[in-house]
């Protein structure tokens, strides 16, 4: 087995960065109220490089640096972002267990065939992230999830990580033992109390002094993680709540009509495979790719669902136009998606 744990780089507020360039290079911070009872939900480098983490309350933040921009969370321009990047990842590697938003499995084994090649995989995922949607994410790649989730922290930003068959353990063993996954504040607290701070250290224990401190079956699960040993799976979920109809031109387009005649067809054809399998949709999204690869999309949601190519054509038309007045330029790509699906209902009518 051959997994990578990819974990995008301070997710929401490089999203924001993207959104608002004037932000970029100052401290930033995503979450709550600062004057209120508002807690972090992530922030950016230039943040982070004062202590602010996420999970901290926003006062505090803000007490440590009183000339941070603080934002309120955008959860709906998030998932636009994160669904762009987990399609373009699941085109290099498309078995995926995705965890959130912004972080997740992927099996890299059932497409390289040892770990140089999952190394070059990648930085290819690395690469097509960016030039997708311009955002940048880091990579741990091993032989199970536990030791692939501590290792895609070890080089943020931007970083791949590769701990190579055999390594596990001493990988990590110098680490304290906050870091394994599995470890809760009230185990990390009992752990310490026993004079156990590392992962190492953990994973030295013997079967009596292990269930004296963490009795049970989490206790031996928790030492196998700290020995490198991890059995889990990947879970991949299924992604069939949407589909879409793309197109990257030939040529970049900037003549808005022709855009419009594009988006146009790709409706006609969502409306007829609706048609085919008895659903409607309500909520309707314009994808567009700009010639740097950055990637833009807005999404409408209607109170019912429809099948109507005319009607999923005009929003898509009208979706493109917001794309286009946020950032006007030629496109290399246009599609359209369709989503929040329904079953049709033939309404009679009687006399």
């Amino acid at each position: 087995m051959i997994v990578a744990h990819l974990d995008m780089d301070a997710f929401f507020a490089a999203v924001e960065e993207l959104e608002h360039p004037e932000l970029r290079g100052k401290p930033l911070v995503v979450g709550g109220d600062p004057h209120g009872r508002g807690v972090v939900a992530t922030a950016n480098y230039e943040a982070r490089a004062f202590g602010i983490h996420s999970a901290m309350s926003a006062a505090e933040a803000l007490r440590r640096c009183p000339h941070a921009t603080f934002i309120r969370p955008s959860s709906g321009r998030y998932r636009e972002y994160s669904r762009a990047v987990w399609e373009v990842v699941r085109e290099v590697t498309p078995t995926v267990e995705r965890l959130g938003l912004d972080e997740g499995y992927l099996d890299l084994g059932e497409v390289a065939a040892d770990i140089g090649e999952a190394r070059v995989l990648a930085r290819a995922v690395q690469a097509a992230v960016r030039a997708a949607t311009s955002l940048s994410c880091s990579l741990g790649v091993a032989s199970c999830k536990v030791v692939a989730k501590v290792a895609s922290d070890r080089r943020k930003p931007g970083g791949v990580t590769v701990v190579r068959p055999g390594q596990e353990a001493a990988f990590l063993a110098p680490f304290p033992i906050r870091r394994l996954p599995g470890i809760g504040p009230r185990a990390e607290e009992r752990l310490r109390a026993a004079g156990i701070e590392t992962v190492a250290a953990l994973a030295a224990l013997d079967d009596g002094a292990l269930g004296r401190l963490l009795p049970g079956k989490v206790g031996a699960l928790m030492r196998d993680r700290a020995r490198g040993i991890d059995l889990r799976p990947l879970e991949p979920v299924s992604e069939a709540g949407s589909i879409s109809c793309e197109e990257t031109f030939a040529q970049d387009i900037a003549d808005r009509e022709r855009l419009h005649d594009e988006l146009r067809r790709m409706a006609t054809r969502l409306a007829e495979h609706l048609g085919r399998s008895g659903r409607t949709a309500r909520t309707v999204t314009t994808k567009v790719r700009y010639p740097d690869f950055s990637i833009r999309s807005r999404s409408f949601s209607l109170p019912v669902g429809t099948a109507d190519a005319e009607r999923i054509g005009k929003l898509a038309c009208g979706l493109l136009d917001r794309a286009l007045r946020d950032r006007p330029g030629a496109l290399r790509l246009a599609g359209v998606g369709v989503s929040g699906f329904d079953a049709y209902q033939q309404l009679e009518l009687k006399a």
